[in-house]
């Protein structure tokens, strides 16, 4: 992480906006914004499958609610909120995601040398 780090300054996603001029430097900066937007996804998964559980015990009213629509729009719904929740980085899970996808990459790459 430390030729990242230098490569990009101390925080190297908001840095990225510096033009890298090596290959080696365009692909960092590709395997940063690979590794930022999967941690996203993981944790809006993860805030996805949290709400769900939260909610799989309340019952709806029969006479204007339930039914199989609701659980597809209640999915859908949770689905978009954990993608929110995701992106407004408050929860932090994606940053310690992003920091172990980068470690494992750098690591890889040292044993190939």
């Amino acid at each position: 992480m430390t030729d990242v780090l230098s490569t990009y300054g101390q925080n190297p996603l908001l840095s990225m906006s510096q033009a890298p001029t090596s290959a080696k430097s365009l692909q960092q900066a590709k395997n940063l914004e690979q590794a930022k937007e999967t941690a996203q996804d993981f944790e809006a998964f993860f805030m996805t499958r949290m709400m769900e559980s939260m909610f799989e015990g309340i019952s709806t009213d029969g006479m204007f609610g339930g039914g199989s629509a609701e659980k597809i729009y209640r999915s859908m719904l949770f689905n978009e909120y954990g993608k929110v929740m995701a992106k407004t980085g408050n929860i932090g899970i994606s940053d310690d995601i992003m920091e172990t996808i980068i470690q494992m990459q750098e690591a890889k790459s040292s044993n190939a040398l």
